[in-house]
């Protein structure tokens, strides 16, 4: 533990440092104004290494700068303000003490100095910095393992397609690092993809870690039953699994999850409780409604299986409820409107549509995470 003692007087220098000394702590360091206070911390560098001190001893009346705008100065630093500060003062104004702590101290002991409450207060300031390095380890920690969760979870998302047969593209604006927005899509054969957009409950830690667990199992999922229903069933399946009785939690997501066979030119869907995509076919348009309700709210749902039919191409543009709640005032008005939207712009390819409806200048900014997905077949 090391103590900075800082007090113009050089008898109370010595008469604290004894007290600590004789006390056992060992790491004791004396100044004698502010300014040797700021040298001895570096304050103005940018660079400076973490500071070694774990609590500031300080007198508050000193010439040139005081105790008080020294422990302003000390607050306004991000790398120091975080070391307490007990006020060793003669000053007995209660409003003066009450400025100190105010100023950003932890404590005050009056002159003279008694010791028994002078080292009670020092080792009650002590278990406060120790704490506060604990929380600060941890939460560094907890942050660097969160950036590997968010990086984790943008690699599970697929990549953009763009063959002979369709295209596929996405664009994903998570409102928190880590987010409840999933897409995937997989080449079952030559001519069927599956492909599902969802949207688990909530966000967070505990969503993504939810998406992760429906990733997983996604791909075989996907490539061995194919079969909308079967697949949702498969789904649903998994997720009743997750259910915590002790918490009463009962995870669920919404979705669209669509079979396109480029050959046959169909597509097979199933919309469980989702936002119904809106499918550009031929010359008319169709909404993707027909399914079951969200996935994991009930142990067996009963699912219907939407069909579509195309001639020469299809359009799909599928979306979370993120983008509907940043168009509309409610989420009935807002689907109304964004559909009205969609279809008003319906020759736009996806660079302008996600220009339309997810400027730049909006990612991160919004209550929910927000996902475009748009796929064309040639």
């Amino acid at each position: 533990m090391s103590i900075i003692i800082v007090d113009d007087n050089a008898i109370n220098l010595l008469l604290i440092t004894k007290i600590l000394k004789n006390a056992g702590y060992d790491h004791l360091v004396s100044v004698s104004s502010a300014m040797e206070l700021y040298s001895l911390l570096k304050i103005d560098s940018i660079t400076a290494a973490e500071v070694s001190a774990d609590l500031i001893l300080m007198d508050m009346m000193m010439p040139e700068i005081d105790g008080l705008a020294a422990c302003r100065r000390l607050q306004e630093n991000e790398r120091l303000r975080d070391i307490p500060i007990i006020f060793v003062t003669a000053v007995g104004d209660p409003n003066k003490l009450a400025d100190a702590l105010d100023a950003g101290a932890t404590d005050y002991v009056m002159k003279p100095i008694n010791k028994v409450e002078l080292l009670a207060r020092v080792r009650s300031a002590l278990r406060l910095k120790s704490e506060k390095d604990w929380h600060k380890a941890r939460d560094k920690r907890i942050r660097i393992e969160l950036e590997l969760a968010k990086q984790v979870q943008r690699s599970v998302l697929s990549q953009s397609i763009d063959d002979e047969k369709l295209a596929i593209s996405a664009v994903y604006q998570p409102s928190f690092e880590l987010a409840g927005d999933l897409y995937v899509w997989h080449r079952i054969d030559e001519n069927r993809y599956g492909i599902i957009l969802l949207d688990m409950m909530g966000h967070g830690i505990s969503s993504s870690l939810v998406c992760m667990f429906i990733s997983s199992v996604l791909q075989d999922t996907i490539k061995h039953i194919s079969d909308p229903k079967h697949v949702v069933q498969e789904l649903n399946r998994y997720m009743n699994q997750l259910y915590m009785t002790d918490e009463l939690i009962n995870y669920y997501f919404t979705a669209i999850y669509l079979v396109l066979n480029t050959e046959q030119k169909t597509i097979e869907y199933v919309n469980a409780g989702h936002p119904p995509g809106l499918a550009y076919v031929d010359e008319r348009m169709v909404l993707l409604e027909q399914g079951c309700c969200a996935i994991g709210f009930f142990e067996n749902i009963d699912i219907s299986v939407g069909k579509i039919q195309y001639e020469n191409q299809v359009k799909i543009v599928l979306f979370t409820d993120g983008l509907i709640d940043s168009t509309g005032d409610g989420r009935e008005e807002g689907i109304d409107q964004f559909m009205d939207e969609l279809t008003q712009h319906k020759d736009l390819n996806f660079a302008e549509l996600r220009a339309k409806f997810i400027p730049e200048e909006n990612n991160g900014n919004q209550q929910d995470d927000i996902c475009l997905v748009m796929i064309t077949t040639k």
